[in-house]
């Protein structure tokens, strides 16, 4: 009689949507999959970003949407190939959850939260068989090639397979995403470029009277502008926060892989805003000069060209009382006001990170070169994207494609002799 064929064994690091994603392509498969993440339960940075709307993907075709990611679209295309924007939202519809386009062009669940769809997903994961282990701190291997993870009830081995590390990246620490993991794969020869902030707010230093003045308030329609590393100008409608120290939100968050890049070449960076980009050059001059009488300047720009509030005030805390009396500086500045970056805010207040374990440590299949039968995606690769549903986007389609690798791997690998315990605990150290 043969003996019975050992069902192989997946063991997945981090719970976030890169490594249920992963889960989910792997049980399917037939595998048995134990899932360990740091945290009291799994997804928390998923929730998080459904606070306000979760956007779960972007409806623009595909050239434009690959486009997005930048000098990595090239890795990432044949992952976003297999998984792309249509394939999350009926992916999505398949848990139940419906979805639309707003008309930005994102996309949606209709109930705009992200709480539905995680229960949908959990509950679907754990109905197929996925075992998960929360409160698991990954420590790294063993001597004998054992998953280590620190838990309350002291540390525990796991022998497994092969490991699927979804870890995320650096920013967000107290969800999970701590960017722990750099070191221990790094001592093992893995080649990591330095996590850094992405999608993040930059630190300019205000005055204390307009910090105290304007701190939170927004500026509406404008047009932001930067000029990258190889000097190409780059622009973006939209709108963005003033902070106490400088600047944050989307309009802030599109180009602040440019405006991160320039400062760490050259010190600093300039984000040029035009606070009138509907109006003509030569307009706001006319209106600029036009008589004004007894009215102060801040009404005049008010009544004149609708400027007011936060948008004077950067006036004035760019150009200086002597600039505000020199009416030609004032029409200059309205349509391009230059705002020096001193630096991009921490990584930890980050909404994303860039950087990770690169492409070139990887193989086509997201296996580590240096370490065979284990397999790494998401966030904590190195690649980066804006938001509007593209971060999510990628590390569903990451999780699929390193879950595949998994499968071929295993299936060229001669079959395991069926192991007597795969998982121990092991005396504090």
């Amino acid at each position: 009689m043969p003996a019975p064929r050992h069902t192989p064994r997946v063991a997945i690091v981090g719970g976030g949507p890169a490594g249920l994603t992963a889960a989910e392509v792997l049980i399917e498969a037939g595998l048995q999959v134990d899932l360990y993440d740091a945290m009291p339960s799994v997804g928390r940075k998923f929730l998080l970003a459904g606070v306000g709307g979760m956007n779960l993907t972007h409806s623009e075709p595909f050239a434009p949407f690959l486009a997005r990611y930048g000098a990595k679209s090239g890795q990432l295309q044949p992952m976003l190939a297999e998984f792309c924007g249509p394939d999350l939202r009926d992916w999505a519809h398949g848990l139940g959850i419906e979805t639309f386009v707003g008309s930005s062009g994102r996309v949606f669940p209709a109930e705009m939260k992200a709480a539905p769809l995680l229960r949908a997903w959990l509950a679907r994961l754990r109905e197929s068989g996925l075992r998960i282990h929360v409160r698991h701190r990954w420590l790294g291997w063993d001597s004998r090639g054992a998953l280590r993870f620190a838990t309350p009830a002291g540390r525990k081995t796991a022998k497994t397979d092969a490991v699927l590390l979804a870890l995320g990246g650096g920013s967000w620490a107290k969800l999970g995403s701590d960017g722990a993991w750099v070191t221990t794969l790094a001592e093992r020869g893995v080649d990591i470029a330095p996590l850094a902030p992405a999608n993040c707010g930059f630190d300019i230093g205000w005055s204390e009277h307009f910090s105290a003045k304007f701190a939170g308030e927004p500026l509406k329609a404008v047009i932001a502008s930067c000029t990258d590393t190889d000097g190409n100008t780059l622009s973006r409608r939209g709108e963005f926060v003033v902070t106490a120290g400088g600047v944050e939100g989307s309009l802030v968050y599109a180009l602040s892989a440019s405006l991160r890049d320039e400062i760490a070449a050259k010190g600093r960076a300039t984000l040029t805003l035009d606070l009138a980009p509907d109006r003509t050059a030569e307009w706001v001059a006319a209106e600029v000069a036009h008589p004004r009488g007894s009215r102060s300047l801040s009404s005049h720009l008010q009544s004149r060209l609708g400027l007011k509030g936060a948008k004077v005030g950067l006036l004035w805390e760019v150009l200086g009382k002597d600039g505000m009396h020199d009416t030609a500086r004032v029409a200059a500045a309205i349509k391009a006001l230059p705002l020096t970056l001193a630096a991009p805010r921490p990584l930890d207040e980050a909404i994303s990170s860039a950087g990770g374990v690169t492409f070139g440590a990887l193989d086509a299949k997201l296996m580590v070169e240096a370490l065979p039968g284990v397999f790494c995606a998401g966030e904590m690769l190195d690649w980066e994207a804006p938001t509007g549903g593209y971060l999510l986007t990628a590390c569903f389609a990451t999780g699929r494609a390193a879950a595949r690798g998994v499968l071929d791997w295993l299936a060229a690998r001669p079959v395991a002799k069926k192991r007597k315990a795969a998982t121990r605990s092991e005396p504090d150290a």
